[in-house]
């Protein structure tokens, strides 16, 4: 057999302390050695440390000596061919833990690594183990916890673990702190929404807006079936637009005698209670065609184009009938129904039938009494009138002190004087008279009457932009309304001269109610103030910038703009600081600067705002409560616990346009079993 020519070293590696021995020559070739260790004996350091020792005595490298003395000499071989490939750091670390301890702890070389042992996978896979070892802690009972620890690990994981509850409590605390914040507030914000919600629904009274209430309960589906077929329709129109477009007749036939039979079917109907009972049949009727018209002429963009060329026509209408109902609103404002215009012409007749003798009224001696309550009332409605003096004498304490001044024009001076001889206010005092035969009352002497009689003014109120539609008209309208051409609406300035002997008297509008006794109002201290009266401003509304023209410098230099505003109707006048103050004087002035409309547009409540600034004494509102004739949404309690209510706006409770849940005030006080009140078809 031949000899080999080289010999391989020979060392011990053992596990657990068992060892195999290879047996060696004495020539040795460092270069294989060098090969050997560095495909070998170096990968399976690398992986013993990556792993953890696992598989390795746990965590535990056996380079120890025999425990049979074995291989005493072949161990500073080993340790030379260590030091031939391995850094000096880490050889010397083995040496000094050799020294210590007959075994190598791996725990040792992971806290104590060389600077070119640490990479980043060593550093996490380490954390991992140690986040995983801390989590598995935790889970235990107190009891349950490993105790085959190495004398340093319970310090360090106890440490460790303590560190990490810690943080994660306090991550948890943080944590339920900001979602219990978010939950806060967003209960403060919708607590907040409903609450300004529910403060807009209090100003709208839905009953009165229409047919369908923009304040309705999402909930609430009475009128689901109805939505549903008027939504039905509107998608026929588009469809059957399409069908006519792309001349598809049958199918643009079909549509349109479903849509026929639908709008028959809802009619007039606002919840589906009101439909007609062939309603179902006409849905299922309308689906079918609507599926075959989708089938045949859907375009997505054609729908878009038509749905939106829709919409801004009902859009234009909308417009329209806006303008349209303000023109006849106003118009129906400034007439007189049939009824009415009826019953003053047969009390004319009547009258005027009379003897001399038989016109006069009774008690005309109080007519001038200081020591009286005295009324004044400016009318030529006859109804509204008699409404007047009748609720202030059933709600009177003492009626037969109550002494009524009525003034109309010589076309109702007839019918005003006929009805109360028929109906006399009980024990009260009552007088009527003619405005025209008022001498004094001239152009010379009142600046509104010259006014009227100008062309300028001729032109304005009868000429000047005539509409020639009714919604062109709508804006002017309200200008031309006879009130405001009326001396009666002006005859409130001149208290004093129409009545000289009286001290302090109370002026009516004739379109208001009474339901207390008002005596009071006499003993109100109006602390040398002229005129008392309920003030209408809010926050924002119904100041002086609202009436008077800001723009002009005498109003501007003379009031402020955020004054507070009052309201006519029912209020209380001493004319004795009237007198003193000169307040017609003061009038006439601001009536004169007004030639050409140009510190405010009309009425009376303007240069009355202009001629009490600074003269007029604030009542209690429960004296005077407004808005029955525009607002409803008047608060209940309000109106019943008011001594006066008032009908001011376009809603007269006279008319067929009035409100009819405010009407009964009013009409409580009309005697309809009256001879000339059947006479003349007034109903309630």
């Amino acid at each position: 057999m031949p000899t080999p020519k080289q010999r391989l070293p020979c060392s011990t590696f053992g596990r657990g302390g068992g060892g195999r021995r290879a047996a060696c020559g004495s020539a040795v070739l460092p270069p294989v050695v060098v090969l050997v260790f560095l495909f070998v004996v170096a990968p399976s350091l690398f992986f013993v440390v990556r792993n953890g020792g696992r598989g390795y005595g746990h965590g535990h490298v056996a380079v120890a000596s025999d425990p049979n003395g074995k291989n005493d000499d072949q161990e500073p071989t080993a340790m030379k061919n260590l030091k031939s490939f391995l850094p000096k750091e880490v050889f010397d670390a083995i040496t000094a833990r050799q020294q210590e301890s007959d075994t190598l702890s791996l725990d040792f070389f992971r806290n104590h690594a060389s600077p070119s042992w640490k990479t980043n996978d060593l550093v996490t896979e380490k954390s991992m183990d140690v986040d995983d070892k801390a989590k598995a802690e935790i889970s235990l009972p107190e009891h349950d916890l490993p105790t085959n620890r190495s004398p340093k690990d319970p310090d360090e994981h106890q440490a460790d673990n303590a560190a990490k509850v810690a943080r994660r409590k306090l991550r948890e605390t943080r944590r339920e702190k900001r979602a219990m914040d978010l939950v806060h507030k967003d209960d403060e914000a919708h607590v907040k929404q409903e609450n300004a919600a529910i403060e807009r629904s209090k100003a709208v009274d839905s009953a009165v807006l229409g047919k369908y209430s923009i304040w309705r309960k999402e909930n609430e589906n009475s009128d689901s079936t109805v939505r549903l077929m008027r939504d039905q329709i509107i998608m026929a129109r588009v469809y059957s637009a399409l069908a006519k477009s792309k001349n598809k007749s049958d199918l643009y036939q079909k549509l349109q005698t479903r849509i026929k039979e639908s709008q028959r079917a809802v009619g007039d109907a606002s919840a589906d209670a009101g439909l007609h009972h062939s309603a179902p049949e006409k849905i299922i009727a309308m689906g079918q065609v609507l599926s075959k018209a989708r089938e045949e002429v859907y375009n997505c963009m054609a729908i878009t184009q038509k749905l939106r060329a829709m919409l801004q026509s009902a859009d234009e209408q909308v417009r329209c009938l806006k303008k349209q109902s303000t023109f006849l609103s106003q118009l129906a404002a400034k007439t007189i129904p049939n009824s009415i215009h009826c019953l003053s012409m047969r009390l004319t007749i009547d009258y005027y039938l009379l003897l001399l003798e038989e016109r006069k009224f009774p008690r005309s001696e109080n007519l001038e009494n200081p020591n009286l309550y005295h009324y004044a009332l400016f009318s030529d409605n006859v109804l509204a009138a008699s409404v007047v003096v009748n609720s202030t004498i059933m709600n009177a304490k003492k009626p037969e002190k109550h002494v009524f001044h009525l003034v109309t024009d010589k076309l109702n001076f007839g019918a005003m004087n006929m009805w109360f001889l028929l109906n006399p206010p009980g024990k009260a005092t009552i007088h009527v008279e003619n405005v025209d035969e008022f001498k004094w009352l001239n152009s010379s002497y009142c600046p509104v009457l010259r006014q009227l009689e100008s062309a300028a003014m001729k032109e304005y109120y009868f000429k000047a932009d005539r509409p020639t539609s009714l919604s062109a008209g709508s804006s002017n309208l309200k200008y031309r309304n006879p009130k405001y051409l009326s001396m009666l609406n002006h005859l409130r300035f001149y208290l004093p001269e129409v009545y000289p002997k009286v001290d302090k008297i109370l002026f009516l509008d004739d379109d208001i109610v009474v339901q207390k006794d008002l005596t009071g109002l006499w003993d109100v201290n109006l602390n040398g103030k002229v005129n008392g009266a309920v003030e209408t401003c809010g926050e924002s509304f119904h100041r002086f910038d609202k009436y008077l023209n800001f723009s002009n410098p005498h109003i501007a230099r003379n009031f402020d703009p955020n004054a507070c505003g009052w309201a006519y109707g029912m209020n209380i006048f001493d004319l004795k600081e009237w007198k003193k103050k000169d307040i017609t004087g003061i009038y006439h002035k601001w009536q004169n600067m007004n030639e050409g409309r140009v510190l405010w547009k009309l009425g009376t409540l303007p240069p009355g705002l202009l001629t009490f600034y600074k003269l007029t004494h604030p009542l209690d509102k429960s004296w005077h409560v407004l808005g029955l004739g525009y607002n409803p949404s008047v608060d209940r309690s309000e109106i019943d616990s008011a001594a006066v209510v008032h009908y001011n706006g376009n809603m007269k409770p006279w008319l067929e346009l009035a409100m009819t849940k405010y009407r009964p005030y009013w009409t409580r006080y009309i005697k309809y079993d009256h001879p000339y009140i059947r006479g003349c078809n007034l109903r309630e």
